[in-house]
Parts: C-alpha cells; sequence; structure tokens
C-alpha cells in the first residue's frame, strides 16, 4: 500500500472513530428526549385512568367502550388513548433498558428506538467531544472497523483488479494463438 493510500485510510479511520464517539452522546440526547415523552404520557395516561374511575370504570372497561361507540369521534379518541398507553408501555420499557445497560451499550438500546424521538433527536443532535469512557471505546470501535473495512476493500479490489489484468492478457494470448 503507497503512502497515499496509507494517508486516506489513516484519515477515513480517523473519520470513522469520531462518527462512532458521537453513538454515545446521541444515545444520551436520546434519553433525555425519552424522559420528556414518558412524563407527558404518563399525565396523558393518568388524566385518562382518572376520567374512567370517575366514571366507574377501568381502564379496560373506558377502552372497550370507546372501542363500541357508534360515535366516531369517541371511537377515535379511544384508539388515540389506546396508542398513547401502549406508546408508553414501549418507551417506558425502553427507558428501563438505558437505566440498566452500562454506558459502553447504551448506544445499542437505540436500534429498538422510537422511530419519532429518533428523527427528533437526530433534527436536534448537538455533536460532543467524547471524554467519556463510553465515547472513546466507541471511537476506538469506528476506528478498528473503518480500518478493517478499507484494508479488505482494497485488497479485494486490488485483487479483482490483478485479476482482471490476468484475464484480459489471457484472452490476448488465447487470441494471438488462434490460427489466422
Amino acid at each position: 500500500m503507497g503512502a497515499v493510500a496509507q494517508n486516506l485510510t489513516f484519515a477515513a479511520a480517523i473519520i470513522g472513530a469520531i462518527c462512532t464517539s458521537q453513538l454515545p452522546e446521541f444515545a444520551q440526547q436520546y434519553r433525555q428526549r425519552i424522559g420528556g415523552a414518558v412524563t407527558e404520557l404518563t399525565r396523558t395516561v393518568e388524566d385518562f385512568d382518572r376520567d374512567a374511575s370517575a366514571s366507574g370504570l377501568s381502564r379496560q372497561q373506558a377502552l372497550q367502550r370507546h372501542d363500541e361507540a357508534s360515535d366516531t369521534l369517541f371511537r377515535t379518541r379511544g384508539q388515540s388513548a389506546r396508542r398513547s398507553i401502549e406508546r408508553l408501555d414501549r418507551l417506558s420499557s425502553q427507558r428501563s433498558d438505558f437505566i440498566e445497560s452500562p454506558p459502553l451499550l447504551q448506544p445499542l438500546v437505540l436500534t429498538r428506538g422510537d422511530g419519532e424521538l429518533l428523527e427528533g433527536t437526530w433534527r436536534e443532535f448537538q455533536p460532543a467531544v467524547p471524554v467519556t469512557l463510553a465515547g472513546l471505546g466507541w471511537g476506538l470501535l469506528g476506528f478498528v472497523l473503518t480500518s478493517l473495512m478499507l484494508f479488505a476493500t482494497g485488497r479485494m479490489g486490488r485483487f479483482s483488479w490483478r485479476k482482471a489484468r490476468h484475464l484480459r492478457a489471457r484472452r490476448r494470448k488465447t487470441v494471438d494463438e488462434m490460427p489466422t
């Protein structure tokens, strides 16, 4: 590998390290959004439960009444309440996963992330200098993976280039040897 290729590989590996080192910060900002969403959804669900209870109904009974209603608005309102309850359960579970995960593994919790929260986090994301062990670990992982990927791609590219050159030479030799 020539000096230029080595420098380009090193630069790309540094960029890979910088990008992956941001994963813990992204996870942190996402986790903060989950906290806000859980707080608001909890308030919404508690209001629904309180209204159901004031009417002498359990949550399930109130949802069933909404489902069976002939009034479209009332039925639609029940579907919204059900979605809020289900989302609260999902986000609360994911929040618990963040709490239980060591900082180095918290970015992996994002694989089950809520699409709306992920999109909002990405839109508002503020990169940060990774001074945590998790940030440094992910940066190192990105450096190594990018280096390996570029090395493997480069070797395969050189291999296929050599193979193609060899096949062309062989074809020329075969054509040259053909009787005219």
